[in-house]
């Protein structure tokens, strides 16, 4: 029974891994759109800000006085950073791997992003080596975590007997 439980868990694991190649590269050409598009609007905002003899420093700084333009400074100052984090993110996976990309999760922490593409993806059969891959590593580490789900339960089940 164990080995049946362990087995559904490495086939559930080697499932849902085998789409994670596909998975990032559409996380990965939507966070290229999201850059594209913060891009063009810190363009913007840097533009108005030359004009006005500014740096963005500065000119975020004047974006005060009023509910409305502390509201839209701090709008800008988190475009800012978002966009920072997100080139940061986006240059790291691009320079990854499909494959490489199990690795890096924490650099998929765009949740709007992340939120998006996962509301648009659609499983599918793999059929690229990365996703072969993906496939295999999934199945290897469900049969491990199965392993030790069957000897922790195991262990339970003999110190309940003592």
């Amino acid at each position: 029974m164990t080995g049946l439980l362990r087995l559904i868990l490495a086939l559930g694991c080697a499932v849902a891994l085998s789409q994670f190649p596909a998975f990032s590269d559409q996380y990965v050409q939507r966070l290229g759109g999201q850059a594209d598009a913060l891009r063009q609007v810190a363009a913007e905002f840097d533009a108005s800000a030359d004009r006005a003899g500014l740096t963005r420093q500065a000119a975020l700084d004047q974006l005060a006085g009023t509910r409305f333009l502390d509201s839209h400074g701090q709008d800008m100052g988190r475009v800012f950073t978002r966009l920072s984090r997100i080139e940061t993110d986006l240059e790291l996976l691009r320079a990854a791997s499909a494959l490489e990309r199990i690795a890096l999760p924490h650099r998929m922490r765009d949740s709007e992003t992340l939120a998006a593409t996962w509301g648009d993806f659609r499983s599918a059969v793999p059929l690229t080596a990365s996703g072969f891959w993906a496939t295999g590593i999934g199945f290897l580490l469900g049969w491990m975590i199965g392993g030790l789900l069957g000897r922790l339960f195991r262990r339970g089940e003999q110190d309940s007997w003592a």
